[in-house]
């Protein structure tokens, strides 16, 4: 089996912050937007079908189960790295889905060095947001990246 391309990689994490965003709006589940994935449908609301990359599967699950499964304690590292007398439950939440991929990434995939997982949410921000988002999504994430990728980390 050959390794996944950067593309490839790239359109998972796409797809898992869509996915993410789905799951929190319609209450989609973890194996529906698996199924979805595979079959190259996300969002769920569009008929499209990925056809260029279809994207790296295991990624993708990572990406989803590890943010669903350990959505408090992501949570927690996000919201503790927010301005003060902001909660992360005020944030867009695409906003939210972008923060809670990265930081999944992060805490998961540590073969991935930190300034790329950075990079890839920083750009999937700039494809959503035209404001001070990006900005916001880079520092969030590498604020958080000292957390849940320092060697003594409790979690």
């Amino acid at each position: 089996m050959t390794a996944p391309t950067s593309a490839a990689r790239t359109a998972a994490r796409l797809a898992a912050v869509q996915a993410l965003y789905q799951m929190e709006v319609s209450g989609a589940t973890t194996a529906e937007v698996m199924t979805d994935f595979i079959a190259g449908k996300l969002p769920r609301e569009t008929e499209a079908v990925y056809t260029e990359c279809p994207g790296d599967p295991e990624l993708f699950k990572v990406l989803i189960e590890k943010a669903v499964e350990r959505q408090a304690t992501l949570d927690r590292a996000i919201a503790r790295k927010l301005s003060s007398g902001w909660r992360l439950e005020r944030l867009d939440a695409v906003a939210r889905a972008i923060l809670r991929a990265g930081a999944a990434e992060l805490e998961q995939r540590r073969d991935i060095p930190t300034a790329v997982v950075i990079d890839e949410y920083v750009d999937i921000a700039k494809a959503f947001f035209d404001g001070p988002e990006p900005g916001f999504v880079n520092a969030t994430l590498d604020a958080c990246a000292r957390d849940l990728r320092s060697e003594d980390r409790g979690a």
